[in-house]
């Protein structure tokens, strides 16, 4: 019986293995387009000191510009709704990729901590040649914040989506588990889930509370950029900046928003599981009693959950900011 046991043991551990290495290898045969070959119609490059920045652009040159910063394994596309409406409102909708994610320049050993994306989008602002709103939903929040804290005349104020900011909580001298240091290891685990087309949807749905907000089609949007070569590589190596909190990041120190002089709205569901709404009250405490516009229903991606409920909160909290 024992034997039995021990042939059965290594053989589940043998299939398991041949399984996520050919997830990896399946996830390099996919990925093979360059990000020149995935542009859209609405695609705009824009160069900058910290590097080429991919974005998506609608709506008058002369309206006020919106920057929408999309969420950890988000791009650009998936604004590509809020972005039509706004423009339709006369604002100019920029939707930005933070690489590794969409189109942007990457490469699997640039710095992709909190500080670093900050930097990008002040690179961005001062290419533009604007003073944005800013609307950043989940992760793409704690890197505006950086942004604001480091150069606030640069923006003309902030809308946060279900922001995940990390107060209170220093990175400095954290390391991922032992098992997750290894690049490869890293890589294998990114192309068996984050990468894995077969695992996508069912990922996708976890974190939000409307799983039936999570159609095929924005599926396809979402793994859209990931045909691109490298994503899994680069994905992988920036894994530390999403699992860990950031070393020494100014956005994670609960008194430094008290020095933040700009308007700051708050959009947040109240069945959100990932950033619950405990962390929304504890943001608006640190910005001092900021508002926050709730969405009932609604989890942690609400501009899919409920475009309609989230385009009308968009609206009134950039026109809190606009009025001043």
């Amino acid at each position: 019986m024992l034997k039995f046991l021990y042939r059965l043991f290594l053989a589940i551990t043998f299939t398991a293995l041949a399984a996520v290495i050919a997830f990896r290898f399946s996830a390099i045969t996919r990925e093979t387009a360059a990000a020149a070959d995935l542009l859209l119609p609405e695609s705009q490059v824009i160069e900058t000191k910290h590097g080429s920045l991919h974005a998506l652009a609608m709506g008058p040159e002369d309206g006020q510009t919106i920057l929408l910063i999309h969420g950890s394994v988000g791009w650009a596309g998936l604004w590509r709704d809020t972005m039509k409406s706004l423009a339709d409102s006369g604002y100019r909708a920029i939707a930005l990729d933070m690489p590794p994610m969409g189109l942007s320049a990457r490469s699997a050993d640039m710095d992709f901590s909190r500080q670093a994306q900050g930097l990008r989008i002040l690179a961005a602002v001062e290419a533009l040649n604007a003073q944005p709103i800013v609307v950043a939903h989940s992760f793409g929040a704690g890197a505006t914040v950086e942004a604001m804290m480091a150069t606030p005349q640069a923006f003309k104020g902030a809308v946060l989506v279900a922001g995940a900011v990390s107060l209170g909580q220093d990175g400095t001298g954290q390391d991922l588990p032992l098992p997750l240091q290894p690049q490869l290891i890293r890589e294998v685990a990114m192309a068996s889930t984050i990468t894995n087309p077969y695992a996508t949807k069912w990922l996708f749905r976890r974190f939000v509370h409307r799983k039936e907000s999570v159609t095929d089609d924005i599926v396809d949007i979402l793994e859209y950029p990931f045909a691109r070569d490298g994503t899994t590589e680069t994905f992988a190596a920036s894994l530390p900046s999403h699992l860990l909190p950031p070393p020494g990041a100014a956005s994670t120190d609960p008194a430094r928003y008290q020095t933040l002089d700009l308007p700051v709205m708050l959009i947040w569901g109240r069945e959100d599981t990932v950033t619950p709404p405990a962390q929304a009250e504890e943001l608006r405490n640190a910005l001092g009693d900021a508002p926050i516009f709730w969405l009932n229903n609604t989890g942690h991606i609400p501009q899919i959950e409920a475009p309609g409920a989230f385009l009308d909160l968009l609206n009134a909290a950039l026109t809190r900011i606009n009025q001043g």
